[in-house]
């Protein structure tokens, strides 16, 4: 159950109960939908859209990635956004989505290379 709670919620999963309309609109608010795309030699993700906390930070959902893919502690994984930039580790995901979300989501491609930028 621990790592339900550091891991991001898959976005296919929903709650049993039906919430009243005020907490759907404040729950929207707090997560947002994160689309990890894999780039050159890094292993794809079955799983590629996920619901993430506003408040988590990239370093924390880098860790989350290295371990659901199971990457060695040697081993370096890169995040960008938008294919261009690296954001900072202590950057929040939330603040990216305002900044570069589209469509309603986030797009963040991560490689165990560096690749852009």
């Amino acid at each position: 159950m621990s790592d339900n709670v550091e891991s991001p919620i898959e976005t296919q999963k929903e709650e049993p109960h039906t919430p009243s309309d005020d907490s759907t609109t404040s729950d929207d608010k707090k997560k947002i939908d994160v689309l990890l795309k894999a780039v050159g030699d890094a292993p794809i993700m079955k799983t590629k859209k996920w619901a993430v906390e506003r408040g988590r930070t990239v370093q924390s959902l880098s860790q989350f990635i290295s371990r659901f893919l199971k990457l060695d502690t040697s081993e370096q994984l890169f995040i960008y956004v938008n294919q261009s930039f690296a954001p900072s580790p202590d950057q929040d995901v939330g603040v990216l989505f305002d900044c570069f979300g589209s469509d309603g989501k986030l797009i963040l491609h991560y490689c165990k290379s560096q690749a852009w930028g």
